[in-house]
């Protein structure tokens, strides 16, 4: 093909490292695109500088592969009983941090516990921001009697500490991790819902939603593809905040033996497990303790890193 008859690539694509370099660092985007990816760069840029934020984000991603790879990791079968073994200090026949009361090996109890601890972060996150998300949004775009009766039904779960509302939940439904989720879910949504209805009252007389307005669109589609993703900065670093007092609630409801039930490896079961053995045996509850304290150290160094590389005023002197 001659040289007049080539395909010249767009002129604000990237070619090569550099100028995928100077192409995220362009001053004037020539596109949403590329400028929604200029603003993730810069964002990526104030978060990595941050050296806490970073070993915060490792902590995690460590969380993650351990829970992906907990089969090749675990030496032991987290399950198995061997009273001949038990209460083994730290890395005798082969128990890199000993075992339990029951002989079973402790290192591959956490491992399988990170799994439980995933899942129990995972589907609370997915429920209690969303929902809050919806409430704070409808109530603060509507305002009136629809913003007053929300916020009142709101503040009547505020009212109540979040462990004290949960454990009368597992309560009332009966021990067990599904309950126990689902407590700490009807527990986590209200502040959600405030922060959304405080990103929502400072957006909904913009000009923008006025020109949607105009343009035929509903108060629905407004409230989903308007005003929704606006909030969605601020509640990802408070869900990324709150993910430490999520997993301390879960651990809590297990320790106090109504969360997962036994025998399943979850973390606050296992130091109520070897609370008895704290003096003599100090690994059978310090082990699983050290896990909780790593992994909510991990998010809580995470959301402080999110919240100043998202906030657009971080930066303004």
């Amino acid at each position: 093909m001659s040289e007049k008859h080539a395909i010249s690539p767009p002129p604000d694509a990237p070619s090569g490292a550099g100028g995928l370099r100077a192409w995220l660092e362009s001053e004037t985007p020539a596109s949403a695109f590329q400028a929604k990816c200029v603003q993730m760069w810069l964002a990526w840029l104030k978060f990595s500088a941050n050296p806490l934020a970073v070993i915060g984000l490792l902590i995690i991603v460590a969380l993650v592969l351990v829970a992906l790879f907990a089969p090749l990791l675990m030496t032991h079968d987290p399950l198995a009983q061997s009273l001949a073994d038990r209460l083994l200090p730290p890395g005798e026949k082969g128990h890199l941090l000993g075992t339990d009361g029951l002989g079973r090996d402790i290192w591959s109890r956490i491992v399988a516990g990170s799994r439980i601890t995933l899942y129990i972060v995972a589907l609370v996150t997915i429920t209690a921001p969303l929902f809050g998300l919806l409430v704070g949004t409808v109530a603060g775009y509507f305002g009136g009697w629809t913003d007053t009766i929300l916020m009142r039904f709101t503040d009547i779960i505020l009212a109540f500490p979040k462990l004290i509302l949960a454990l009368a939940f597992v309560a009332a439904l009966g021990p067990g991790i599904g309950n126990a989720i689902l407590a700490i879910a009807i527990t986590s949504w209200p502040p959600y819902a405030r922060i959304a209805r405080a990103e929502t009252l400072t957006i909904r007389k913009s000009d923008f939603i006025f020109a949607s307005r105009l343009q035929g669109a509903s108060s629905a589609r407004i409230v989903a593809f308007h005003v929704m993703p606006l909030c969605m900065s601020s509640l990802i670093v408070r869900v990324t905040l709150d993910m430490a007092g999520i997993i301390l609630t879960a651990a809590g409801l297990g320790f106090l033996g109504l969360g997962a039930q036994p025998p399943m490896p979850e973390w606050g079961a296992m130091i109520s497990e070897g609370r008895k053995f704290l003096l003599d045996q100090w690994w059978v509850a310090t082990m699983p303790g050290l896990a909780i304290f790593i992994v909510s150290l991990g998010f809580n160094l995470l959301g402080d890193g999110l919240r100043d590389a998202l906030d657009p005023r971080s930066g303004q002197s």
